[in-house]
C-alpha cells in the first residue's frame, strides 16, 4: 500500500457539486491532498492529521469556526452547516491558516456526508503512485452527462446509488433527496416497482423513456449488463425523449460502466482479501505484524481488539449462503466506518464469518478503556441493529502490537460466551465473562481427551438414564439456589416435602456428601464443563 493522496479537495468538490457542499471561505487554490474524515467532538482532544476534513457538527457561530481552524493544524478543510457564518474574522483566520471552510446542505446528515466523503476517499486504496485508481465512476457519471446534457446517477441492482454526475441541483427533489443518502428512497422505488418500471428496464437492452408524475422529471434510464447478468443502471433526469444520437450514447456509456463495475468488483474483492490478510498477520501478533500494521496504517500500540459476528443459523441453501456473505461483509464495512470515524488509525476486516476491528485508544487505566471499548461496540450495535443482528466480544488492552494475539483471543472468548448464551446484540468485555470463558475452555478440554462424567455425577446420571427420575435436575436448583429448598422446589414445581425427598435420594445414589464445598464444587463444575 503507498502513502500517496487519495484526493484532493478540488476533486472532491467536483464530484459532490454544490448540491451537497459550497466553499464558504477559501485560502486560494484547492489543490491541497486529502486524507482522511474526521468528526468533531468538543469532548475529545482534537488530534487531526494533515490532510483532513473535520466534519464540524454543532458548530455554528463565527468565533467556534475561528477556534476550529486555529486548532485543526494542518487539515485540508472543515465543514459546516449551511448558513456558514462567514465574517471578516472568519476570512482572515482561513488566509492565515489555509485550511477552508465549505458549508453543507442543511437536507443532508453528517452520517450522509461522512459516507460520501470516505466513498471518494476509498477510491485511492491499495493502489501504487502513478496507477489510475480501480474506478472512476464520478468521472464516467459526469462525462454522460455532458453527452445526454442532463444530470446523471449510476446505481447497482439495489438501486444504491454507486456515483453520480454534476447539476443535480436541476433535477428535482427525488433525485436531490436519492443523491444525498446515496440510495433511492423507498416510496419511489415502490412507485418504480408498481408501474414496472424495473421490469421494463431489465427485460430492455436498450434505453427507455419514464414518464413521471407530479413535479417530477422525467427519466431516461439504461440497465447495465454483463452478458446476462444485470450490474446496475445509468439513469439522466431530462424533460423530453433522447435523440437517437443521445440515445446510442446512453447506451454505449452503459457499455462502458459495465466494465467499470466489473473491475471495481475485482478489485474490491482484491482490497477486501488483501487487508483481511493484512489484519490476520496483526492479529497474529508475528514478527511480521509490524509491517502489516504499517501498510494498514493502524497505530502499534493500546489497542483493542473487537470480534463481531452476525448472529442466526449458518445452515440453508447456497443462495442463503451467498446472501449471508454479503450481509457479513456489509456488516464489516459499517463496522469499519464506525472505528474509522472514532480514529484515523483503526482498520476492521473480515476473517472467516468474524468481522475484527482493532481499535485505537486513548492512555488511561487499562480497565477504563475496555469499557470505552465496550461502549464503541454497543454505538455501533444501536446504529445498525435494525438491519443486522449481531454480538460483539471485546478483547483486553494490548500495549503493543506483541500483545494484540492476546486481545484477538480475548475477543474470540468473549464471543463464544455470547453464542453459548444464545443472545443477540449483545457485547461484552473478556473481563465481564472470564470465568465462563474459562468454563468453555474445560468443556473443549474434556472434549478433546474424550473424558467423561465420574464420580457421584456420573453415577446420578446413569440413574435418571436407567429409572426415568429427575435428580440431575434437582441437584442442580438445589445448587443454583445455595441450598434453600423452598426456593429449589418451586424452581422445579414440586413440594417442598417432595424436593427433600428427592435430595436425600440422590446423596444416597450419588453417594454425594452436600455438606462438603469440595464435593459441591467438582458437581457444579463437571455440570457446567459437560452440560448436561
Amino acid at each position: 500500500m503507498s502513502n500517496r493522496p487519495r484526493a484532493s479537495m478540488q476533486r472532491i468538490l467536483d464530484d459532490l457539486g454544490s448540491t451537497v457542499l459550497d466553499v464558504a471561505a477559501s485560502p486560494g487554490e484547492l489543490d491541497v491532498e486529502v486524507t482522511g474524515v474526521h468528526i468533531y467532538d468538543p469532548l475529545d482532544e482534537l488530534l487531526l492529521p494533515e490532510g483532513g476534513i473535520l466534519l464540524a457538527v454543532g458548530v455554528d457561530r463565527a468565533e467556534q469556526i475561528c477556534a476550529l481552524l486555529d486548532a485543526a493544524g494542518p487539515a485540508a478543510g472543515v465543514i459546516v452547516k449551511q448558513p456558514v457564518p462567514v465574517d471578516e474574522l472568519v476570512r482572515a483566520k482561513v488566509l492565515e491558516t489555509g485550511v477552508a471552510v465549505l458549508g453543507l446542505t442543511r437536507a443532508a446528515s453528517w452520517a450522509q456526508v461522512a459516507a460520501l466523503l470516505r466513498s471518494l476517499l476509498a477510491e485511492g486504496d491499495f493502489t501504487e503512485p502513478g496507477q489510475a485508481p480501480p474506478d472512476d465512476l464520478f468521472s464516467l457519471a459526469n462525462a454522460v452527462c455532458a453527452l445526454l446534457d442532463a444530470p446523471v446517477t449510476i446505481e447497482d441492482r439495489s438501486s444504491r446509488v454507486l456515483a453520480y454526475s454534476g447539476r443535480q441541483d436541476e433535477a428535482d427533489p427525488g433525485r436531490v433527496e436519492t443523491v444525498l443518502g446515496r440510495q433511492v428512497p423507498v416510496r419511489y422505488r415502490r412507485m418504480l416497482e408498481e408501474r414496472g418500471f424495473f421490469r421494463q428496464l431489465y427485460q430492455s437492452h436498450e434505453p427507455i423513456y419514464l414518464e413521471m408524475d407530479g413535479d417530477s422529471i422525467h427519466r431516461a434510464a439504461v440497465a447495465v449488463r454483463s452478458g446476462d447478468e444485470i450490474l446496475g443502471s445509468i439513469w439522466a433526469a431530462v424533460r423530453e425523449p433522447l435523440s437517437d444520437q443521445r440515445q446510442r450514447a446512453l447506451a454505449d456509456a452503459a457499455k462502458i460502466v459495465a466494465l467499470q463495475l466489473l473491475r471495481q468488483r475485482a478489485g474490491a474483492d482484491t482490497q477486501r482479501r488483501l487487508r483481511a490478510d493484512l489484519l490476520s498477520t496483526v492479529l497474529a501478533g508475528g514478527r511480521d505484524a509490524a509491517e502489516a500494521a504499517g501498510r494498514l496504517g493502524v497505530a502499534s500500540e493500546r489497542l483493542c481488539v473487537l470480534a463481531a459476528q452476525l448472529s442466526g443459523r449458518s445452515g440453508g441453501s447456497v443462495g442463503d449462503a451467498a446472501r449471508r456473505e454479503s450481509d457479513r461483509q456489509r456488516f464489516c464495512d459499517a463496522l469499519a466506518l464506525h472505528v474509522g470515524a472514532i480514529h484515523p488509525k483503526a482498520a476492521a476486516a473480515l476473517v472467516g464469518s468474524v468481522a475484527y476491528a482493532v481499535l485505537p485508544l486513548h492512555a488511561g487505566n487499562s480497565g477504563e478503556e475496555e469499557a470505552r471499548a465496550v461502549r464503541v461496540a454497543e454505538s455501533f450495535l444501536a446504529r445498525v441493529g435494525p438491519r443486522h443482528a449481531a454480538n460483539i466480544g471485546v478483547g483486553r488492552l494490548a500495549g503493543n502490537l506483541s500483545e494484540v494475539a492476546r486481545s484477538r483471543s480475548d475477543a474470540d472468548r468473549a464471543l463464544r460466551v455470547l453464542r453459548a448464551r444464545d443472545v443477540s446484540g449483545a457485547v461484552v468485555g473478556y473481563t465481564g465473562v472470564h470465568f465462563e470463558a474459562l468454563l468453555l475452555q474445560l468443556s473443549d478440554l474434556a472434549e478433546a481427551e474424550e473424558q467423561a462424567p465420574t464420580g457421584p455425577y456420573e453415577r446420578l446420571l446413569a440413574y435418571d438414564a436407567e429409572h426415568g427420575s429427575e435428580l440431575v435436575p434437582t441437584l442442580r436448583a438445589y445448587l443454583d439456589a445455595f441450598g434453600d429448598v423452598n426456593a429449589a422446589a418451586a424452581r422445579v414445581h414440586v413440594h417442598a416435602n417432595t424436593f427433600r425427598y428427592r435430595l436425600k435420594r440422590l446423596t444416597e445414589i450419588g453417594g454425594l456428601d452436600l455438606g462438603d464445598p469440595d464435593a459441591r464444587l467438582t458437581v457444579m463444575l463437571q455440570m457446567r464443563i459437560f452440560g448436561r
